[in-house]
């Protein structure tokens, strides 16, 4: 596998791939938001796409570079949901055998949209890095190519298209928020923003509950957790991974862990303020942005909400939580 992180050149190949079938999503400046803020404040909707998610632009840009004998040997990935979305999407528009592995108990709405697109749909293991190992087995057994979540240079290219939406719309942005699961968007983002010079700090978030990430990043060493606690799947990663670690260790200006109440308030939030619907990762940037006020002030700053599928069961935990009591 290429490891090499990519470039902007690679960034404005995908964005060459991706015209005519992706339309840029929107950076919306939403007035109740930026009150409740306080700061000037902007959301990059990756929501809008059409799995919901950033990651369709990498699954995208990957699946249409593949040559034709990977094609027709077909692909293998695994996912908690948006990852695997992605692939199948892609998959299925150019033709390529396509399976998908989730943890048990996944998000039963995601692996639905997963079956929906074509993909042979496996149940493995209490978690995505079982699900993830039991992936690179299949890889070995059937000759599949494998779509690592993260040390794909194809996939990074293909969603830093978003973050080259972003500097060329608003490039007096002075910083911005990103979720952090296998730290795809924010390589895109840092990839980004040093080619073109900008000034703006990159800022992941995670969960307090699956924080390898960021303990990995403060170092001294890079850590695996035991496992992940939380309802942001998009978050649930208990390990790092190569090529995404390498960008960021060098490109981040912090990482924000937000604690389980902090993120089920995200996504109230969302809903208050924006209207939109986004899952407990796409809601994540806006209440680490909160978090951060203080520091922010004077700075036009971009939350990116990376993902709105959030299934009707964490929905209703969320916005309607158990009373206390009898």
């Amino acid at each position: 596998m290429n490891a090499t992180p990519p470039t902007l050149r690679h960034v404005l190949e995908a964005r060459q791939r991706l015209a005519g079938i992706l339309r840029p999503t929107a950076l919306i400046r939403h007035p109740l938001l930026a009150d409740q803020l306080g700061l000037d404040v902007y959301v990059k909707h990756e929501n809008h796409n059409p799995t919901c998610a950033f990651k369709v632009r990498g699954g995208l840009n990957l699946v249409a570079s593949l040559g034709p004998n990977e094609r027709a040997a077909g692909v293998v990935t695994a996912t908690t949901g948006n990852h695997g979305q992605s692939v199948a999407l892609a998959c299925a528009r150019f033709g390529v055998p396509c399976t998908i592995v989730v943890p048990l108990g996944n998000n039963p709405e995601k692996n639905a949209a997963i079956r929906a697109y074509g993909a042979t749909l496996v149940e493995h293991g209490r978690d995505f890095d079982e699900s993830r190992e039991r992936a690179e087995q299949l890889r070995a057994e059937r000759g599949l190519r494998y779509v690592h979540s993260a040390n794909e240079p194809l996939l990074i290219a293909g969603v830093a298209t978003y973050a080259l939406e972003i500097f060329e719309e608003l490039p007096d942005v002075g910083a911005i928020f990103v979720p952090i699961g296998g730290g795809s968007g924010a390589s895109g983002v840092v990839t980004v923003r040093d080619a073109l010079g900008s000034a703006a700090c990159v800022v992941g978030v995670q969960a307090a509950g699956a924080d390898a990430f960021a303990r990995s990043w403060r170092g001294p060493t890079r850590v695996v957790g035991d496992r992940v606690n939380t309802l942001a799947e998009g978050l649930a990663t208990r390990v790092t991974f190569d090529l995404t670690f390498g960008i960021l260790q060098r490109g981040l200006e912090d990482v924000v862990l937000l604690s389980e109440d902090e993120l089920r308030e995200g996504v109230r939030l969302a809903l208050r303020a924006t209207h939109n619907l986004a899952e407990g990762a796409g809601a994540a940037s806006i209440m680490a942005a909160s978090r951060w006020r203080d520091r922010l002030r004077g700075q036009r700053v971009v939350c990116v909400m990376s993902g709105g599928n959030l299934d009707a069961a964490t929905l209703a935990r969320v916005l309607l939580p158990p009373k206390s009591g009898g």
